[in-house]
């Protein structure tokens, strides 16, 4: 019945996997995990008609920079802090 049960939730697992990062590039939106947390940055938009999908423009002067568009560069970046894993005890279980 355990094995049943595993099998399902990993056929469960992908599809939702799956639709989990077509749903985060539809929202413009780049992850990155690691073992302490779950980010999710913002990424200019390919149909913003101010940068045209680059995220900015090149601004002239003295010093020239490149200016952030507003199609990502005033959406905030989500952080997911995740919980420390407990470190292994030094004694053996038995």
């Amino acid at each position: 019945m355990t094995g049943l049960r595993t099998t399902l939730l990993l056929a469960a697992a992908v599809p939702l996997a799956v639709a989990t990062a077509a749903a985060l590039k539809a929202g413009h939106l780049a992850p990155h995990a690691d073992r302490h947390r779950i980010e999710l940055t913002p990424r200019p938009r390919r149909s913003c008609p101010d940068c045209r999908g680059e995220g900015g423009w090149w601004v002239d002067g003295a010093n020239p920079e490149k200016k952030a568009c507003g199609c990502w560069a005033n959406r905030p970046t989500r952080h997911v802090q995740l919980l420390p894993v407990p470190a292994w005890p030094n004694e053996h279980p038995f």
